[in-house]
């Protein structure tokens, strides 16, 4: 990047985008390279903040945005401006593929992006042009005749050909664009970069951690990109963290130390009490069905299983008895494994700040999610976006603290609703997707206006209806999901997951389903979110986009 130029930042709503602009603010601090951060929720306003910047910088740089679209053509950037583009959505649009003078992809070398070769996506405009030769003036007319004639069948078959090479096109960008996916955390894209620049820090490993925990806890990557990330991560944190032998800086306050360990896959279980955190855990809440009485007995099976009495277990988990927390994780996972829970143990990393404070990577991800969807305080959309960011530094206990506080009660709205929507049966399969519609009224609803908040809900309430029905085939199904967005509007905001399989390679075909049935019965609807598979829609063309998502889908 160039120094003597001031940047533009223009990073999207998620923790993954966070972390990654955290770790190229720091990069620029280093360089003393100017910037300007402006936050996007969506198309719109990326647009806006384009127009209205676009005489004063030259470089972009796009975080998390930008990659799945056009970018030229639906900005219409002037020749000499530069996009810096690091977004994990995959499928990348094929002109940021191939345009190099102003796009600039910052992607993993590994990465297989599968872009359709150049030349079938792409002709020379000479090809087009049709060759009209000019007849020789004075030959003879039989002569002519013929020229003619071989002239016309040579403009036919270059039309078939032509013909031939577009509906080919067609097909390999039917292709290639019909699954919304994700690629590497763009933390770890920036940290990469850092790293090669001999510029990475601790801090800028951590978030690199915080970014691909949010892939996973979100359910963006398989579990196999998800460990095989993991182990690249590690070995950075053996090389930065191994000083524990050296006296003086184990026993610094302001120490920060990083360790990778094998956790509980309990939400927040350290800041909470075991038990809030079994209940308001999507895996093990789904497993032992907890929305049900039988679940709640064997809960407390479960429980006595491990041998925890209740008042422990109800603690919390910092007042619990020291004799009991020692071996509590083999404890736990040995009766999880009698209750069928095999996946409790995952691995992940954990960071110490001093003596006192320890966090896990899903810690901070609940956290950030949780400030950054905050729909307690009205005011400016970009503070809760500055509020996020900022509880990432490790000067900023309070405000983790507080993000804390606010994903317990998220992650219980988020149960709680769950338990509802199965206990009156609201999951309705549709045919192909099963559909489930939260009602004006519902309580914390107005929390699930909010995209991540919603596929949260979504992920978690699939999952608990594949452990609930005894229906094999909607075992399959993905899951169309609505809740109001704004009432006084009368918008509704929908979310497609797909199936909830073990083999699940996690890739959505929502995005292009949503797109073609709002076509083809003229729904008024607004494709805003970067994930394509997020749509809002107007409340009165809800059925008719429904009826023609279910034709298309049959």
């Amino acid at each position: 990047l160039l120094f003597s130029q001031r940047v533009l930042l223009l990073v999207a709503s998620d923790v993954d985008a966070l972390c990654a602009c955290k770790i190229l603010q720091a990069l620029f601090q280093c360089d003393h390279v100017q910037y300007t951060l402006v936050p996007v929720s969506g198309w719109q306003e990326l647009e806006t903040a384009f127009l209205e910047h676009k005489d004063q910088f030259k470089y972009f740089v796009l975080i998390n945005c930008g990659a799945s679209v056009d970018l030229l053509e639906i900005l219409q950037p002037e020749e000499d401006t530069i996009f810096f583009v690091c977004d994990s959505h995959r499928p990348i649009n094929v002109v940021n593929v191939y345009n190099d003078t102003q796009i600039k992809l910052l992607v993993k070398q590994d990465d297989d992006l599968d872009v359709p070769a150049y030349d079938d996506i792409f002709r020379d405009e000479e090809d087009e042009e049709e060759d009209s030769e000019n007849e020789s003036e004075g030959s003879e007319p039989s002569e002519k005749r013929r020229r003619f004639e071989e002239d016309i069948i040579e403009r036919t078959m270059r039309r078939r050909q032509r013909r031939e090479w577009e509906a080919r096109r067609r097909e390999i960008l039917f292709d290639y664009e019909q699954y919304e996916y994700h690629g590497t955390s763009s933390a770890m894209v920036m940290f990469e970069l850092a790293w090669i620049m001999s510029k990475d820090l601790n801090d800028m490993l951590w978030w690199a951690i915080v970014g691909l925990t949010d892939q996973w806890v979100q359910d963006k990557i398989t579990q196999m990109k998800y460990v095989t990330d993991i182990g690249v991560l590690q070995r950075h944190v053996s090389r930065h963290n191994h000083r524990n032998e050296d006296e003086e800086n184990s026993l610094s306050i302001d120490c920060m130390r990083i360790a990778f360990e094998y956790d509980l896959r309990l939400a927040l279980y350290q800041h909470w009490s075991l038990y809030e955190s079994l209940c308001n855990t999507s895996y093990t809440s789904a497993s032992l069905k907890l929305w049900s009485v039988q679940g709640q007995k064997r809960l407390h099976e479960f429980l006595a299983d491990i041998g925890l009495p209740l008042k422990q277990v109800k603690q919390k988990f910092n007042s619990m008895d020291v004799s009991l927390k020692e071996n509590l994780r083999e404890m736990i996972e040995e009766s999880a494994n009698k209750f069928g829970m095999k996946d409790l143990r995952v691995q992940t990393f954990s960071i110490h700040f001093g003596f006192k404070n320890k966090f896990s990577a899903s810690d901070i991800v609940y956290a950030t999610v949780s400030l950054m969807e905050n729909v307690e305080k009205e005011g400016p959309e970009t503070t809760n976006f500055i509020k996020a960011l900022d509880s990432l530094s490790r000067g900023n206990l309070d405000k983790l603290h507080q993000g804390l506080d606010l994903a317990k009660k998220q992650l219980r709205a988020i149960q709680q609703t769950v338990a509802s929507c199965i206990c009156t049966n609201l999951v309705i399969s549709q045919g192909p997707f099963l559909y489930c519609s939260l009602m004006e009224g519902t309580p914390d609803v107005k929390l699930f206006s909010k995209p991540v908040s919603l596929c949260l809900l979504s992920k978690y309430l699939l999952k608990s209806f594949v452990c609930s029905t005894k229906n094999k085939r909607c075992k399959l199904l993905p899951l169309v999901m609505a809740a109001p967005m704004d009432v006084e509007q009368g918008t509704v905001i929908m979310v497609g997951i797909p199936p909830e399989t073990e083999s699940s390679d996690k890739k959505n075909f929502f995005g292009r389903a949503f797109e073609k049935a709002a076509d083809s019965t003229n729904s008024r609807t607004l494709h805003n979110h970067f994930d394509m598979s997020i749509i809002e829609l107007k409340t009165e063309d809800r059925s008719k986009f429904l009826d023609a998502l279910i034709s298309l889908l049959s």
